[in-house]
């Protein structure tokens, strides 16, 4: 067995087809993390500061005399921003698997039983004699 050296063992490990690919998801996540936080903050968060009549990202509930603010309305933000995230994935994934299974053909598998001719009761396809009427079957 031939002993690598670490270098030559983590060229390999970085430049296999999987790891590369998930270099690539990761960074078109991250570009598209900042389209999807864009939408959250200067579009979704405006139309629900007109409903709230206030900035609903800077909402707060201020604690102790203002020694600690909760900000509330950014969390329901960062939450928003996960389901737009989560419903884009789910979508992406869907229509992946989509087109995956649109090659693949209806594959019934071969049959491994068949009906006695004589009886009408279900048996083994190779089967030369039906065990339940004993009469003789054709091949």
């Amino acid at each position: 067995m031939e002993k690598k050296g670490f270098f030559a063992e983590f060229k390999e490990f970085a430049l296999r087809g999987s790891v590369m690919d998930l270099a690539v998801g990761v960074i078109i996540g991250a570009a598209f993390q900042a389209i999807v936080n864009s939408l959250v903050e200067d579009i979704l968060s405006p139309l629900l500061g007109l409903i709230l009549q206030d900035n609903f990202s800077s909402l707060s509930l201020d604690l102790f005399d203002g020694a600690v603010s909760i900000r509330y309305g950014a969390f329901f933000m960062a939450i928003i921003n996960f389901v737009i995230m989560a419903f884009v994935i789910f979508l992406i994934v869907k229509g992946i698997n989509t087109l995956r299974n649109r090659g693949k053909k209806n594959e019934t598998p071969d049959p491994t039983e068949k009906e006695c001719p004589f009886c009408k009761t279900m048996i083994s396809i190779g089967a030369t004699r039906c065990p339940n009427c004993t009469s003789e079957l054709e091949k």
